[in-house]
């Protein structure tokens, strides 16, 4: 791989993993921690090199609201916005010492804006961004349901969704059509649509369990010592993301975050639920969605870090 002619220096580097609590169970995030003077050619290159799904660079801020600007990178090209790099980059800069200027919220500064992030004890939670969504087209959602091998009577709702990344969003009758795809991703890359599936448990579509205050919810974690006490998932998700290089995403922030902007607002899912991604892969993913009294979607998750040292670019 070849960066650039000019000489290399050795920068702060962390690899962590982003929503799990156990190392090697979630998604993993390269993040070097000083970004400053390297060229986007340099971003690109050393982001295709690791082949994470993203990898970002962390920046001074341009913005006096900012702690810290970041930019994010797959490996087929840079995103205004990622949730799993949103979390896992403030993790890591709080790990090297960041210090936020308010006690309340971190602020990330990135492409579509400022993103707030807020701890909860042990895990971190970033506000969705504003989400523009839309029905898709029938040509489109034909070729989609024809890459994915499924039928349209398998579909409940589609909904294009935008929240920086544009996702083509389907909730299917079961997790067991979730689980059972294998999508033909040339396809999907040649169409250049990323597709994110989900489907409920079935104990979720009983109205009376949808209708549920937040107070009757299942609690997600036990405050006494900030752990989980609730693995089994309300929502299992995948994500096929081959227009940016990763055939499938582990787990995935963006996509669940608008995912749970939809299906709350829509009556589909309760304003808290916990969903599982990565299942395909080995993983258990395990993101955390709660729409507050204000009416804002909170997408949290554990990270923990896996290696760190230095990067030479």
């Amino acid at each position: 791989m070849h960066l650039s002619t000019s000489p290399t220096r050795l920068r702060p580097f962390k690899q962590v993993d982003v929503f799990t609590a156990t190392p090697y169970l979630g998604n993993p995030l390269a993040v070097v921690l000083d970004g400053t003077g390297l060229s986007d050619a340099q971003m690109q290159a050393f982001a295709r090199w690791t082949h994470l799904s993203e990898t970002t660079f962390v920046l001074p801020p341009t913005r006096a609201e900012a702690d810290y600007r970041v930019r994010i990178f797959t490996p087929g090209g840079e995103l205004p916005f990622a949730g799993h790099p949103t979390l896992g980059t403030c993790h890591a800069w709080l790990g090297a010492g960041g210090a936020p200027q308010s006690s309340e919220v971190i602020v990330q500064e990135c492409q579509v804006g400022l993103v707030r992030i807020r701890r909860q004890g042990a895990r971190l939670a970033f506000a969705a961004p504003p989400l523009k969504r839309s029905t898709p087209s029938a040509i489109l959602l034909t070729q989609v349901l024809a890459a994915l091998g499924l039928q349209v009577h398998q579909v409940k709702a589609a909904q294009l969704l935008d929240n920086g990344p544009v996702w083509l969003g389907l909730l299917l009758d079961s997790m067991d059509a979730v689980l059972g795809l294998t999508p033909d991703h040339a396809v999907l890359k040649n169409l250049g649509q990323k597709v994110g599936v989900a489907a409920v448990d079935k104990a979720q579509e009983a109205p009376v369990l949808i209708a549920r205050s937040s107070q009757e919810a299942r609690a997600f974690v036990d405050h006494a010592n900030d752990q989980p006490i609730h693995p089994t998932p309300d929502l299992e998700v995948r994500a096929f993301a081959a227009p940016s290089g990763i055939d499938e995403d582990p787990v995935t922030g963006s996509l669940n975050a608008s995912l749970a902007q939809w299906l709350i607002a829509d009556g589909l899912m309760p304003e808290r639920y916990l969903a599982a991604q990565g299942t395909c892969l080995e993983r258990a993913g395990r993101v955390h969605l709660e729409r507050d009294a204000s009416g804002q979607v909170w997408v949290g998750g554990a990270v923990v870090s896996c290696i760190e040292g230095h990067v030479a670019l």
